[in-house]
C-alpha cells in the first residue's frame, strides 16, 4: 500500500529542492491523503506555455522538450528516491507501490509565473 510519511517527506525533500534550485524554479512539496507526495511549481525560469499544468508522468518524454523535460525528468527521479517500488500489475487489479507523485505547475487558483524571458522565435 503507498505510504508517505513526515520521515519519506523529509528525506526526499532535499534533493526535491536541490533540483528547483538548480533549474531556478520556486516550489512547494506537500503529502495528500498519506500516499502522494506533490510538488507545486509556482513560478520559474522556465516556459511551460501555459499557467495551470498537471503533469502526467508516465508522457514527460512525449509531452515536454528542452529545459522542461529535463527539469521534469529530474524533479521525478528525485521525487521516487532511492526506495521506490512499483510492483504494481493492471490486468490482475494488483497496486502496490512505495507511494504515488503529482506533479502540478500552478493552480487554477494560483496561476504558474514564469519569470524568465520570452524568446521570440524568427520568422
Amino acid at each position: 500500500m503507498a505510504y508517505v510519511s513526515k520521515e519519506l517527506k523529509a528525506k526526499l525533500a532535499p534533493a526535491i529542492k536541490a533540483v528547483l534550485k538548480k533549474y531556478d524554479m520556486k516550489g512547494t512539496i506537500a503529502v495528500r491523503h498519506h500516499s502522494t507526495l506533490v510538488v507545486n511549481i509556482r513560478s520559474g525560469a522556465i516556459d511551460f506555455g501555459s499557467d495551470d499544468i498537471q503533469v502526467n508522468p508516465y508522457w514527460i518524454h512525449e509531452h515536454y522538450t528542452g529545459t522542461a523535460r529535463d527539469f521534469l525528468t529530474e524533479l521525478l527521479d528525485a521525487m521516487k528516491g532511492p526506495d521506490f517500488f512499483d510492483h504494481s500489475d493492471a490486468q490482475t487489479d494488483y497496486f502496490h507501490r512505495s507511494h504515488y507523485t503529482d506533479i502540478n505547475v500552478g493552480r487554477w487558483d494560483r496561476p504558474y509565473v514564469f519569470t524568465g524571458e520570452k524568446v521570440l522565435e524568427a520568422a
